[in-house]
């Protein structure tokens, strides 16, 4: 048994079409249009135009209309081929660069039936996950630029939107962010409510035998466990190397945190630590001066604002 691929290993496009192959974003594709469409179709394109209008062939660009990091752009072709093809779209800003407001991102041309009826799906996804890009991307340059030299990186949480997980995170890695765990199946995340009931003494051997129970079943990409205290920290330390790949800190203060790092750096074990829970904008740069070597942020995918995206029609 070995562990999944290393998703974060993995550059953008070739991320994408990983993501893409267990077949959830199309299965993801297919829901968002049939919410539109419903039994009748676009009933407006139809109504405004004749079948040979509908049948032109025109021209259309997706705008940005505020400054932004790029994501979704790798979902057009899918969603081309979704809503009836027919379409030739050629990117101009790739996901993960930088846009400015009223750049044009993508060129479609095609039938102007299938343009105007994929149009608001488009635009929904590319809004929404350049907004999560682009929070991304303010957290990673913080760090950057009041933690210099800093090694800690800033990871997802599964904080998600139903259905678009696999998508959100995408965007995620296009802000410079990585993917922490994509979902129960891939990686073990040890919780409060896991251990909730189980006396402190029995902690760290409760640890150990489901660390090897999981690697016998399958094995996962990491055993991850949630601390709430020092003492916590303290039991799990003492467990030999190799039962804890990375121990999750949770809602502790930098000052804390920096007291967990040097316990953690004068024992033999030296699992990954990450920090969570209360990181914002104001305060990563504190964290990430701990030492600390992962922070992860829910924030980057429930409290992103999508970007303003349009689909024009040259005059």
């Amino acid at each position: 048994m070995t562990p999944s691929p290393d998703l974060n290993a993995l550059p953008l496009p070739q991320l994408y079409s990983a993501l893409s192959s267990s077949g959830t974003i199309d299965a993801l594709l297919r829901i968002a249009r049939d919410e539109d469409l419903g039994d009748a179709g676009d009933i407006t394109t139809t109504a405004c135009f004749d079948e040979a209008s509908r049948n032109q062939s025109v021209q259309a660009r997706i705008i940005a209309r505020r400054d932004c990091i790029a994501a979704g752009l790798a979902t057009l072709d899918d969603l081309n081929r979704v809503f009836g093809s027919g379409v030739d779209i050629e990117a101009h800003i790739e996901d993960g660069h930088p846009v400015r407001s009223g750049a044009c991102m993508a060129h479609l041309t095609g039938p102007r039936q299938t343009i105007l009826t994929m149009e608001r799906t488009a635009l929904n996804l590319i809004g929404r996950l350049s907004g999560i890009a682009t929070l991304t991307r303010k957290f990673v340059d913080r760090v950057r630029a009041e933690a210099p030299g800093s090694a800690t990186r800033i990871l997802d949480t599964r904080k998600t939107t139903p259905g678009l997980r696999l998508l959100e995170k995408y965007a995620v890695r296009c802000g410079g962010g990585w993917s922490h765990r994509i979902g129960l199946h891939d990686a073990i995340l040890i919780k409060d409510n896991h251990i909730a009931g189980i006396p402190p003494q029995q902690f760290g051997e409760f640890v150990r035998q489901a660390a090897a129970r999981a690697r016998g079943a399958r094995m996962p990409n990491f055993v991850e466990v949630e601390v709430d205290n020092l003492d916590q920290l303290k039991a799990l330390l003492a467990l030999e190397k190799g039962v804890v790949d990375i121990i999750l800190l949770d809602n502790m203060d930098p000052a804390t945190v920096e007291k967990a790092v040097r316990m953690r750096d004068a024992t033999q074990s030296r699992p990954l630590l990450e920090a969570s829970g209360g990181i914002t904008i104001e305060n990563i740069g504190e964290m990430a001066r701990t030492g600390i070597d992962r922070i992860s942020i829910g924030a980057l995918t429930h409290q992103a604002t999508s970007i303003d995206c349009a689909l024009d029609f040259p005059s």
